[in-house]
């Protein structure tokens, strides 16, 4: 049995001052696959439900993927949630940058919300939601919300990537998720640049565009 979380628990401190100043409907933003050489960035939001009784939820990296999918499996279920994945693929992370790409898709993410009235997001502030925003710096680690979405955006990107996986195979995507690992390097040198590539990160680009040889000196 997954331990419940406590209404008084730390991680619901957040939640629970926001609701002391009269917002009911709270959600916590986060994103994965910022670092990534290939695939989308994906950013989730998460308005829980007040009263209802809620799983455990904790920092996405310190669980293990099956554990990520269980909890996420568990919180969808519950009565009331609200929730929204939204992602920016590798075109459109070239086009804008990976720090761009990871607002507009927290901000996907809000706009499909049912309704929200303030926003936690997780790290530096981003701004353009509609409603007002707070950052909090590691929030993942202090607000159930945040926790949740994380959840959430990084379960949907790992499924994104391994069906991804059978689309282009050869690169391991199942298993690194487009993350600059020795496999995925050898692979992209091995293969070539896929469509899902991101263009504009250093190690693919050098595949684009290697720096001249330098010439022999006598």
């Amino acid at each position: 049995m997954r331990p419940r979380l406590a209404v008084d628990s730390d991680l619901l401190r957040l939640e629970r001052e926001l609701r002391a100043e009269g917002f009911c409907r709270i959600a916590g933003v986060d994103e994965a696959g910022r670092g990534p050489l290939a695939g989308p960035v994906a950013a989730a939001a998460v308005v829980l439900p007040y009263g209802v009784e809620l799983p455990g939820v904790f920092d996405s990296k310190q669980l293990s993927a099956e554990e990520r999918l269980a909890l996420r499996d568990e919180l969808r279920e519950l009565p009331g949630i609200d929730f929204a994945v939204a992602m920016v693929d590798a075109a459109e992370i070239d086009r804008i940058n990976i720090l761009n790409a990871t607002k507009l898709a927290m901000r996907r993410a809000v706009a499909a919300l049912k309704s929200v009235e303030v926003v936690l997001v997780d790290g530096r502030p981003v701004g353009g939601f509609g409603v007002p925003s707070r950052n909090v710096i590691k929030g993942d680690a202090r607000s159930a919300s945040i926790a949740a979405a994380s959840i959430f955006a990084k379960v949907a990107r790992d499924e994104w990537m391994t069906a991804s996986d059978r689309e282009y195979p050869g690169y391991g995507f199942a298993v690194h998720k487009g993350y600059g690992t020795a496999g995925h390097l050898a692979a992209l040198k091995r293969l070539g640049v896929s469509p899902i590539h991101r263009r504009s990160f250093r190690p693919v680009r050098e595949l684009l565009e290697p720096p001249p040889e330098q010439l022999e000196l006598w």
